[in-house]
């Protein structure tokens, strides 16, 4: 019947089972119609549940070269596409010093995470100190927060939090939410509070800053 088929089609792994029709079954299962709306507010309730469940604790990383149009124009194409290699190898490289997970990356942008904001803030340290033999800058920004699994990726607004913090960055410059500074504390790592902003799309104004010193492998 359609709405026992629809209701399967909405449970990941459910499968039909067909049964002879007798008079003995009570309404509800002989004329699964009439429940159809509460299966559907049931299953809507149950998604949103796993939403719930689909959400982790976690570092982001954001880093992109700054004025990359600009200098991919100064440079030439293959004098560009050699650098971006250059860049993607460090990027990588640093990544898997400090134990990042690479999880997108956008031409001249990465989006990793972290077992903890300190590995991400130091990873950042030897990005930007990198690339600067390549001739170009890198700007990067760290948040530590609550995180969605969507579609089997990290999204949500932790991430939203984490990429809205690292596009305010100058170049050659790191910046970190508070709650990366509060978390670091004993890591050896110094904060400067560059002060409050409105991050676009996030609740709230969020104090942010920027690493004090260069951090150590």
């Amino acid at each position: 019947m359609p709405e026992a088929e629809w209701m399967a089609s909405q449970i990941a792994g459910a499968t039909i089972v067909r049964l002879p029709e007798s008079p003995d079954f009570p309404p509800e299962v002989s004329h699964p119609a009439q429940n159809l709306e509460a299966a559907r507010i049931f299953l809507v309730e149950l998604r949103l549940q796993e939403d719930e469940l689909d959400r982790v604790l976690a570092t982001v990383l954001f880093t992109d070269i700054v004025d990359s149009t600009a200098t991919a124009a100064a440079m030439g194409d293959r004098a560009w596409r050699d650098v971006v290699e250059k860049h993607h190898a460090l990027v990588r490289g640093s990544l898997a010093h400090f134990r990042g997970v690479e999880v997108d990356t956008a031409g001249d942008g990465f989006f990793a995470t972290f077992e903890g904001p300190a590995r991400a803030v130091r990873c950042a340290e030897r990005i930007l100190d990198g690339v600067r033999t390549l001739g170009i800058e890198v700007r990067a920004g760290v948040h530590t927060g609550e995180c969605q699994t969507i579609d089997g990726k990290l999204g949500g607004l932790g991430v939203q939090i984490g990429a809205r913090i690292g596009a305010l960055a100058d170049a050659g410059q790191i910046l970190v939410s508070q709650t990366v500074k509060d978390l670091t504390a004993g890591s050896g790592l110094r904060f400067v509070e560059v002060g409050e902003y409105e991050l676009k799309g996030v609740p709230e104004r969020w104090r942010i800053y920027t690493t004090a010193d260069a951090g150590q492998d």
